[in-house]
């Protein structure tokens, strides 16, 4: 028997995922979260996520019904509440057990979503191993990190941690520690990423604590050739990403 199609704003479904789509606490208590889009849907799909309801404009929804539940525009019509995962170090520590020189990607203290997201997007496309969130003050399943991360969120390993943790981590798995700050550094290409490496981005307001300066083996910026003193962080992490991509690519590591 086909579902009846949801009329009403008032239902208690539709009430249901805007207060997800609203409410980090909801998200953390439930351990749900919602996804917009057909080709975010698909990519949490494929990364093996477990979609628990979906709306469709038209078909089980109204438009006017799909417009209350929808967080931005242009979503293709298509709903999705699916089931959060664990982001903890011990699931990340396969992925970078079978690797030679793995590249990972640390932010301290991320408190934007929408960085958070264009992070996770362009470490996808960089082929990352992996993401360490510490101390965040944003949640992974916010709505604007599954936008800017166009899916991003889903494919790429990411573990949630303190810093203490983090850095206890990376020294365990001999992974070199660079820290991304202006003051008492060099170029960022003067350093040999091809060995295992972990990017450290600070906040842009108040860039990276003293216990990552003080955990670093090397400590790199990137040339501020004009007037301003410093790029939004998820354009940084992107710079800095691909320069270890193009030195791996240069001696085929």
């Amino acid at each position: 028997m086909e579902e009846t199609i949801i009329t009403s704003v008032q239902n208690a479904r539709i009430k249901h995922v805007v207060a997800l789509q609203q409410k980090s606490s909801l998200r953390r208590e439930e351990g749900l979260f919602v996804v917009e889009g057909q080709r975010e849907i698909e990519h949490c799909k494929a990364c093996g996520y477990e979609v628990v309801e979906e709306y469709i404009r038209d078909v089980n929804v109204t438009p006017q019904v799909y417009e209350k539940m929808a967080y931005r525009g242009s979503t293709e019509g298509h709903i999705a509440v699916v089931r959060c995962r664990e982001h903890t170090l011990s699931i990340i520590n396969c992925q970078l057990s079978i690797k030679n020189n793995p590249l990972v990607v640390v932010l301290e203290s991320v408190e934007k979503p929408g960085n958070l997201g264009a992070i996770l997007r362009s470490a996808e496309a960089a082929g990352i191993d992996a993401l360490i969130v510490c101390d965040p003050l944003t949640d992974m399943y916010n709505p604007n990190v599954i936008r800017a991360s166009i899916g991003g969120v889903f494919c790429v390993p990411t573990a949630v941690c303190t810093s203490q943790e983090c850095i206890a981590f990376l020294k365990q798995h001999g992974i070199k520690i660079l820290t991304a700050q202006l003051q008492d550094s060099y170029e960022y290409y003067d350093y040999d990423m091809t060995q295992g490496t972990a990017i450290v981005m600070g906040t842009e307001s108040t860039g990276l604590t003293n216990q990552w300066r003080e955990a670093a083996d090397a400590h790199i910026r990137i040339p501020m050739l004009g007037r301003l003193d410093s790029l939004n962080v998820s354009v940084s992490a992107a710079i800095l990403m691909y320069e270890a991509v193009r030195q791996r690519q240069s001696k085929n590591v």
